[in-house]
């Protein structure tokens, strides 16, 4: 007697099912929250920040490199502008951030990167493209910029002079990441084409910059064994991983649930950072991230698209 059930009841193939759309999604947020936990280590490894860098745009940019000939037409053809604004999320972005994160903590920015980043894009909107900000945005847009006090004013005795440069610093960088993101919908490209200029043009200017001196460097004085993390979180996860798997928990869990699920890695960030980097989490820096993530997710849900994020390597 042969066996018809498989043609009555046919199984859904592993990768079409939501329950691996969120794993993946589980994964990405991990490799978020282990970025910004990098970002702040590199203060605390032999190696310098150009360093990590080159390490961040090599490995991907390696990765990709039998891609590029299919591709390489389709950039070309980008709008300049574009372009520009994709790769000042590259090196410009990478160093004001890990100048940021020198002078703050680990929750700071895992903070104030990701949440602050709608904010930023709102007003470049409103300011440089003569775009309305919806009234539906409006009050978690609020909810965002009241975090970003509460984060500062309630420890406003513990705040010095580098936490308040450091801050700004953050925000600069998410000022940045938001032009970045603006980039990335102008270009016309797929996500695999926008990591291919992102990396290998961002590799490109770190070689240059290192080669002239333009950035100092401890190569030579830190062992494989001190760059493998960095290697495997920022290279492998933020730069690979990242990319290729928020693009597919899109498409299987929609665009809203990522991004909603996605504005977690702030908190998820500065749980880690207890015992990994030893830092604590204060009772108002708790709360104003939770602050921020509510209106990072309200302005997914009332945008009706996706908050802009670490997703397509980084940040």
């Amino acid at each position: 007697m042969t066996d018809t059930s498989a043609g009555l009841y046919p199984s859904a193939r592993w990768h079409d099912s939501s329950v691996t759309g969120y794993v993946v999604l589980a994964v990405v947020v991990l490799i978020w929250a282990g970025f910004a936990l990098t970002m702040r280590a590199i203060g605390m490894s032999p190696l310098a920040t150009a360093d990590v860098a080159l390490i961040r745009f090599a490995v991907p940019a390696l990765a990709l490199l039998p891609l590029i000939p299919g591709r390489l037409d389709a950039i070309r053809k980008a709008d300049r502008r574009a372009v520009l604004l994709v790769l000042a999320g590259g090196v410009p972005f990478y160093f004001i951030a890990s100048e940021g994160a020198r002078l703050t903590s680990a929750a700071y920015v895992g903070a104030l990167i990701p949440g602050t980043t709608p904010l930023a894009v709102a007003a470049i909107g409103f300011l440089f493209l003569g775009r309305k900000v919806p009234r539906r945005v409006l009050w978690p847009l609020g909810l965002i910029l009241l975090g970003v006090i509460c984060l500062l004013g309630g420890q406003w005795r513990a705040v010095t002079s580098d936490t308040l440069v450091g801050v700004a610093t953050l925000l600069l960088a998410s000022v940045v990441w938001a032009a970045y993101t603006l980039g990335l919908r102008r270009t016309g490209l797929d996500a695999i084409s926008n990591a291919i200029l992102l990396s290998v043009g961002s590799l490109i200017v770190m070689v240059i910059a290192m080669a002239c001196g333009a950035f100092q460097t401890n190569l030579g004085d830190f062992s494989l064994q001190d760059a493998l993390p960095f290697a495997i979180v920022q290279g492998v996860g933020t730069g690979l991983v990242s990319t290729m798997g928020y693009a597919f928990a899109i498409s299987r869990l929609g665009a809203a649930k990522s991004a909603a699920i996605g504005s977690l890695s702030p908190g998820l960030t500065s749980l880690l950072a207890i015992p990994l980097l030893g830092e604590p989490l204060s009772p108002v820096t708790a709360a104003a991230i939770v602050l921020m993530t509510m209106g990072v997710i309200a302005v997914n849900r009332n945008a009706g698209t996706e908050t802009p994020r670490l997703r397509t390597g980084k940040p």
